[in-house]
C-alpha cells in the first residue's frame, strides 16, 4: 500500500513511513494511493464480531507488509484493552431512526482515544523494531493532547510535546494534559488560538533542519494513521443498523475535518453511507465553504464547544485533493492562497464536495438548548460538541437511520453542561481525583524560534 501527498511533490511512502513522517515534506498530507474496497459480503461478515476483530478486518488492507497479521492483531488488542465499555463504541437510540454513537469510553473520555491508543502501540512497535527514537509535537484544541499523552506516556522511544491554546480549553481538558507525571510528556500552553498552535506545528515540520535534528513526528489528524483508526467505528455502527443491506447516514461534530473524513473513507471502501453531515459551531468555516464555495477565515470566537473553535481545518485538504481529481498542484495553490486569508473552490470541485457532504451550523444558544432538551426528551446528557451534532442531525432526519457521533463525555465540559441542564456531570471513578493532582505546564509565546529552542533543549539534554 503506497501513500502519496496531497500536494504531489513528496516521496511516495509505505504505511509505516507515512505514519512516522506525519506531515509530508512538501507541506501536504499523506493519503492512500488507492482506497481498498470491501465487498458487501465482507461488510456483512463484520456483524457479531468484537470491535477488535472488526478493526483488524477494516484496517488490514491499508497496512501493507509493515506488520504481520499476528502483530497487528496484538497491537489492536492492546490499544482498546483500557476502554470502559465492552462494545468500545456502543450505539444508543435517541428517537425513531436517530442513534447516538458513544465514542467517549476510552482512557481520556473522547473519540481521539480510538486513534491515539492505536497509534501509540503502532509507534512503539515500529520504533522498537527500528531501534529509533522520535520527538512527537502535537497541537490540540482540547482532546488530542490528553489522548496523545495517555498513549505515549512513559515510552522510552518517544518524547511528547503538546501545544494547547492557553485559556481556551476546558479545565478538565487542561488537567488531563498537565497532570501527567511521566518525564517524557510536556504540556505547553501557548498564547493564542488553536489555529496558532497548528500553524507553529506545521512551521516546525517545514523547518527541515529542526525536523531532522530532533526526529520530529506528528500525531495530529494530519497523521494518516489517526484517520484510519476512526474509519472502523463507521463500519461497526452501520453494520449494527443493517449495513450493507440498508444505507446509514452520519452526522459528525467537527472542526478539523478528520473525523468526518474518516467517514468519507468508509464510504469509498463500500460502506453504504447515504449522508455525511458536517456539524459546526459558530466558528462555521466548513459550513460556509460548503454553502458558498468560499473558504475564508474570519477569526476564532471562543465557545462552549472549544474543540471546534477552528478556522483552518487541516483535513479538509484531503477532501479537496479528491474533489480536484487528485491534482496536487491545484491543492498546493489553494493552500498558498489560504495563507492570505482564504480561497474559492471551483464549481466542479464544490459539486463533488456537496455530493459527499451536507452541513449545518449551531449557535451557542442552540447548543445549550439542545443539551437541556436532550436530557429531558432522550435521557441523555450531552457534551456541547455532541449536542451540536444532534441538533444538526435532526435537520437531516429521514427514512434512513441517522447516527450522530458523540465525541466526548459530558464531564469534560462540566460548566457548560451544568449551565444548560442544571446537572453537573461527574467524572468516572478512575478520574475522581483529577482536580487534586498537581499540574505541570510550561507557558510559551506564539514564537517559532523560542518553541524550537525549548523542544531542542529538552530532547538533546
Amino acid at each position: 500500500m503506497d501513500y502519496v501527498s496531497t500536494r504531489g511533490m513528496a516521496p511516495v511512502l509505505s504505511f509505516e513511513e507515512a505514519m512516522l513522517t506525519g506531515l509530508a515534506r512538501d507541506g501536504g498530507l499523506y493519503v492512500p494511493a488507492e482506497v481498498p474496497v470491501m465487498s458487501a459480503g465482507d461488510i456483512a461478515a463484520l456483524a457479531g464480531l468484537s470491535y477488535e476483530e472488526a478493526a483488524f478486518r477494516v484496517m488490514r488492507p491499508f497496512i501493507g507488509d509493515n506488520f504481520t497479521d499476528e502483530g497487528f492483531a496484538d497491537i489492536i488488542a492492546r490499544a482498546y484493552a483500557g476502554f470502559g465499555h465492552a462494545a468500545r463504541a456502543p450505539l444508543v437510540q435517541l428517537q425513531p431512526n436517530h442513534f447516538l454513537l458513544e465514542l467517549f469510553h476510552g482512557p481520556t473520555l473522547a473519540f481521539k482515544d480510538f486513534a491515539m491508543q492505536l497509534i501509540g502501540q503502532l509507534f512503539e512497535t515500529a520504533l522498537t523494531r527500528r531501534g529509533e527514537r522520535v520527538t512527537i509535537v502535537g497541537a490540540t484544541s482540547g482532546d488530542t493532547g490528553s489522548a496523545a499523552m495517555e498513549a505515549f506516556r512513559g515510552l522510552d522511544a518517544v518524547e511528547v510535546f503538546i501545544l494547547y491554546p492557553h485559556g481556551r480549553v476546558s479545565e478538565v481538558q487542561r488537567r488531563q494534559m498537565t497532570t501527567v507525571t511521566e518525564a517524557n510528556t510536556h504540556a505547553l500552553a501557548l498564547t493564542g488560538t488553536f489555529d496558532d498552535c497548528q500553524a507553529r506545528l506545521k512551521d516546525m515540520f517545514n523547518d527541515f533542519a529542526f525536523r531532522d535534528g530532533v526526529r520530529l513526528a506528528g500525531v495530529n489528524s494530519i497523521n494518516w494513521a489517526r484517520v484510519l483508526a476512526q474509519v472502523v467505528y463507521y463500519f461497526t455502527a452501520a453494520v449494527s443498523l443493517g449495513a450493507p443491506h440498508r444505507p446509514v447516514s452520519f452526522t459528525v461534530p467537527t472542526g478539523n475535518f478528520g473525523d468526518i473524513f474518516a467517514g468519507y473513507i468508509a464510504k469509498r471502501m463500500g460502506l453504504p453511507i447515504e449522508k455525511l453531515v458536517v456539524a459546526t459551531n459558530q466558528n462555521d468555516i466548513l459550513h460556509r465553504a460548503l454553502s458558498t464555495g468560499d473558504y475564508v477565515t474570519q477569526g476564532v470566537t471562543p465557545s462552549i464547544s472549544p474543540s471546534m473553535d477552528i478556522q483552518v481545518s487541516s483535513n479538509f485538504e484531503r477532501a479537496l485533493f479528491d474533489a480536484y481529481d487528485r491534482d496536487g498542484n491545484a491543492v498546493a495553490q489553494l493552500m498558498e492562497e489560504l495563507q492570505s486569508g482564504g480561497f474559492h473552490i471551483s464549481q466542479g470541485a464544490l459539486d463533488r464536495l456537496r455530493g459527499s457532504f451536507a452541513s449545518g451550523r449551531v449557535s451557542e444558544d442552540e447548543t445549550s438548548a439542545m443539551i437541556a432538551r436532550a436530557h429531558g426528551a432522550f435521557g441523555e446528557l450531552l457534551c456541547p460538541h455532541s449536542a451540536i451534532g444532534v441538533k444538526v442531525a435532526q435537520d437531516h432526519l429521514g427514512t434512513t437511520p441517522m447516527v450522530t457521533l458523540a465525541t466526548a463525555h459530558p464531564a469534560k465540559f462540566p460548566d457548560a453542561v451544568e449551565a444548560a441542564s442544571g446537572i453537573r456531570p461527574s467524572l468516572p471513578p478512575r478520574m475522581a481525583d483529577l482536580f487534586d493532582r498537581p499540574e505541570r505546564v510550561t507557558r510559551v509565546e506564539n514564537d517559532l524560534e523560542a518553541l524550537e529552542e525549548l523542544i531542542r533543549g529538552e530532547v538533546l539534554a
